[in-house]
């Protein structure tokens, strides 16, 4: 978070990079939970979207509050939402996507590994830092193949990253020719 924070401040002070444009940042805490990052980010997107005032609407103001009100005044300095960095969990992620494209903000997950986000027509505005565990499962396919191992047991974590990437893993052993004996979750 520290190195967002001095790079949003390195950037807003170079004149010459972004005229007239002043980044900020909103920081959320998902605790971990879809229900609170949901929530969290529907409040991004409500304070973002700004309200269509008619001109009958606007003088009807003036008259209420003896005070000269301009269009959508009450929003000239709210920041305008360009984007969402989290969170950090794929389960999580993919709620927060199914939201966000329905407004066409464009999301980037830092430690997002689903394959599913990866489907650029389901989640077109998703964007990631990681490879997707497609990659991973990749990597272990080619270690087995490497060992000549053809049958084998695996075990992984039983919530969306441990499900995706055992998946991936099942597609690819299968093109392999690699079969997998014995199959087991662990939960967190």
């Amino acid at each position: 978070m520290e190195v967002i924070l001095q790079t949003i401040d390195k950037i807003n002070r170079d004149t010459d990079l972004l005229k007239n444009i002043t980044l900020v940042v909103d920081v959320r805490d998902s605790c971990w939970y879809a229900p609170i990052s949901l929530q969290q980010t529907i409040e991004l997107i409500r304070d973002s979207i700004v309200p269509y005032q008619s001109k009958s609407s606007l003088e009807k103001n003036k008259q209420c509050s003896n005070e000269t009100i301009t269009e959508n005044s009450r929003h000239d300095n709210m920041p305008q939402l360009i984007g969402i960095i989290g969170p950090a969990s794929s389960s999580i992620a993919l709620q927060v996507q199914n939201l966000l494209q329905l407004f066409s903000i464009p999301q980037i997950g830092y430690s997002t590994t689903s394959k599913d986000l990866s489907d650029k027509i389901r989640f077109s505005s998703f964007l990631r830092v990681v490879p997707s565990d497609f990659f991973q499962a990749q990597v272990m396919v080619d270690i087995v193949k490497i060992n000549n191992w053809t049958y084998i047991h695996t075990v992984h974590t039983d919530e969306n990253y441990g499900q995706s990437g055992i998946q991936a893993f099942r597609e690819l052993a299968d093109k392999n020719n690699i079969c997998i004996a014995k199959e087991d979750s662990v939960s967190e």
